[in-house]
């Protein structure tokens, strides 16, 4: 991102001059208050919205400038809303994807910690989900959508707030799950939940829609009044 603003119309700018930049194969996380700008970001990179100005750039090449199709072909994203479909679980996995073979499907089920609860389906990998994935738990759901992340084998990935749903077992069973998705990825992960983002190699700090403050968990705990307001509210 270089000197990126962005409103939407009519509206404030909810982005003011935003420059941050993400290393290959490397964990970015964005935290800060609702409203901060965070999910903004995420959806600028697969041009779900344009900067008003600025640019953002991969491997220097405006975004602008690529096939949308090219683009958003590099990008695997795991929101908080899944997108599901009245359909059976093996094509809400295989979603958008050709020519996969059962051995493909049963191992993206497995690394997304989903192959248990899928075999214990009336017809497993042909059982329909209903609407929006109705027949699923929250946590099921989710990893529905993170095996079909697993399966696109994108080299960017984009979790926004992919947890923040569940109930505790869930969340470890997704997140478990969101470990082995991240593995040799380029990761931007928003979390409210700071406990996702510890390891993080980079962590961004957002308030009113500009970057306050950038390290790591350590160096922001000692050195940044927002993070480390964020990280006491959590657990203390």
């Amino acid at each position: 991102f270089k000197n990126v603003s962005f409103n939407y119309d009519g509206s404030d700018r909810v982005l003011n001059n935003i420059s941050l930049s993400m290393k290959k194969g490397t964990l970015t996380a964005l935290v800060g208050a609702s409203g901060a700008g965070k999910s903004t970001i995420a959806d600028l990179i697969p041009r779900f919205y344009d900067v008003a100005e600025g640019s953002v750039r991969i491997d220097d090449m405006d975004i602008r400038d690529l096939q949308l199709s090219s683009l958003r072909g590099m990008m695997g994203i795991v929101s908080q809303e899944t997108i599901l479909f009245n359909d059976t679980i093996g094509s809400n996995i295989k979603y958008g994807l050709q020519n996969v073979n059962n051995d493909s499907l049963e191992k993206a089920a497995k690394n997304a910690n989903a192959l248990d609860f899928i075999r214990e389906q009336p017809k497993g990998f042909d059982s329909i989900i209903g609407e929006k994935g109705v027949r699923l738990s929250g946590g099921q759901r989710q990893r529905i959508a993170i095996a079909r992340a697993i399966l696109k084998n994108p080299p960017i990935l984009i979790l926004d707030e992919a947890t923040s749903s569940l109930d505790t077992e869930s969340e470890y069973k997704v997140q478990k799950a969101i470990d082995n998705l991240m593995s040799e990825r380029t990761v931007l992960i928003i979390a409210h939940r700071l406990t996702t983002v510890e390891k993080a190699d980079s962590i961004i700090v957002m308030d009113c829609g500009k970057i306050v403050a950038e390290g790591t968990h350590k160096e922001l705990l000692n050195h940044s009044g927002i993070y480390s307001r964020l990280y006491d509210k959590q657990f203390n």
